[in-house]
């Protein structure tokens, strides 16, 4: 415990804290609790704002993902946007939040496929009428 204060000058507020685990035995998570004297964590559990549980499934979890990139692309966005602007917003806005949760979790091919099909749309796909042409393969 005072290897942490002293090599970073930090100091940890046990009372503040909390312990939990992803597929670790619930007796060594609450061994580990008493001895530090904080709270055990119960999943599923949100963590910067993302669900942490023990198992994932593919379509269950990741559909939240796929929904929050869909909740950013408002149809009007895709109008009234430059294409500078949509690249700009791909690059930083809607990159961003896969690589967040590709950070703990693997992901399968059918879901990066659905991501990239919802960028590409975006990007190519701001007319209304006739079918969306992709400038670039």
């Amino acid at each position: 415990m005072n290897y942490f204060e002293l090599a970073s000058g930090l100091k940890v507020n046990f009372l503040k804290s909390r312990l939990g685990g992803v597929r670790v035995d619930q007796i060594e998570i609450l061994r580990f609790a008493t001895i530090l004297n904080c709270e055990v964590m119960r999943t599923p559990l949100k963590y910067l704002g993302m669900l942490v549980r023990g198992v994932i499934r593919g379509g269950e979890f990741w559909d939240e993902v796929v929904n929050k990139i869909k909740s950013r692309l408002g149809r009007w966005k895709g109008r009234y946007i430059l294409m500078v602007g949509r690249i700009c917003l791909i690059k930083f806005v809607l990159s961003s939040i896969p690589l967040f949760y590709l950070s703990l979790f693997k992901v399968s091919s059918t879901v990066l496929k659905k991501i990239m099909c919802l960028q590409r749309t975006f990007l190519w796909g701001w007319r209304l009428e006739g079918r969306k042409i992709s400038w670039v393969a």
